[in-house]
């Protein structure tokens, strides 16, 4: 196993040290590399304006870092696709892109669709919910793409240890990360536990990585990728930025469950194939949690598939989009 500590020091980095982005910018051109911004939506009409009037302005405008921003959107009922395209977004619905391949509700589809819709090279995703957006949840993600060789995918954190008074804040993700996630990554994948936020909505890969992996329609799609790319391409594929700060909307707890256990069921069928850990049992897919109705208890049974959507390059619509 590698030494968490240098995987630290060499892979981790800060956003300023990538803020001058007409250095970025003439990295990139150097090596001929197009870049993609992707935001997946459902009804986000209240923060995807900001977010597009920002990037667009700063990293297309003023510096041509982005190629392309686009929104792929799983069906608002808002005002989201009229806000997006009137600030000069290219607005997609997800469901219209290959549709032989049908239509599925989830965040994942959104990125996984994104790969065959959108021609970067290097295919950054932020989500539309950042309420304190800035060009640096993009410059600060492609930077290590760019200068790095050797770095394929690349995650965003938020939160540093600050030594205030002689004391030390813990650094970390959110609830799912600290008593889920990192518990499970340190039972089977210790080195993982070198990732600060692994479920953080931000990240930015190149296309030879992407194209490869599966993506989970829903909760686990960003499990799936850490395990999978670091089964595939090794620790030192992955890197890390912190961002400072994110200031977003906080789900409820009910809503955590049904986020663990999506990501419970793509764990598990990882550790069947990575681990061969055969010995597992078939896993059900119906969640069940509680509500009261005053002095009553009701069970409310919730049906979460994580349905998995196969590596792109093997659908035959992406292939022949390749050979034009």
């Amino acid at each position: 196993m590698q030494n968490i500590n240098s995987w630290l020091e060499s892979n981790t980095f800060h956003h300023s040290q990538f803020k001058d982005i007409a250095q970025l910018v003439k990295a990139k051109e150097k090596q001929d590399l197009t870049i993609s911004l992707c935001i997946p939506t459902l009804n986000e009409e209240k923060t995807i304006g900001k977010e597009i009037v920002i990037f667009k302005s700063e990293l297309m405008d003023r510096y041509p870092l982005l190629d392309e921003l686009a929104v792929i959107d799983s069906g608002s009922t808002d005002r989201t696709l009229e806000v997006a395209a009137s600030f000069g977004a290219d607005v997609y619905l997800s469901a219209d892109i290959i549709p032989e391949m049908g239509a599925k509700k989830g965040k994942g589809e959104n990125l996984w669709k994104a790969i065959y819709q959108l021609k970067g090279d290097i295919i950054v995703y932020v989500d539309a919910d950042i309420k304190n957006i800035h060009p640096r949840f993009v410059y600060g993600l492609v930077g290590p793409l760019i200068f790095r060789q050797d770095i394929k995918y690349v995650k965003a954190f938020y939160d540093r240890p600050l030594a205030m008074s002689g004391q030390i804040r813990p650094s970390g993700g959110g609830r799912v990360t600290e008593i889920l996630i990192r518990p499970l990554f340190s039972l089977f994948f210790p080195e993982l536990t070198a990732l600060i936020q692994p479920l953080s909505g931000e990240y930015a890969a190149k296309r030879e990585i992407l194209e490869k992996i599966p993506f989970p329609i829903g909760y686990g799609v960003e499990t799936a990728h850490l395990i999978d790319v670091y089964s595939q391409w090794g620790l030192n594929a992955l890197a890390q930025t912190d961002l400072d700060r994110r200031v977003h909307r906080h789900q409820e707890t009910r809503a955590l469950g049904k986020m663990a256990f999506g990501i419970l069921r793509v764990f598990f069928n990882r550790l069947k194939k990575i681990k061969n850990m055969n010995c597992l049992p078939e896993l059900p897919n119906l969640l069940r949690q509680f509500q009261a109705r005053g002095e009553k208890y009701e069970q409310i049974v919730y049906e979460i598939f994580e349905e998995e959507r196969p590596p792109m390059i093997e659908i035959e619509a992406y292939q022949k989009k390749l050979k034009k």
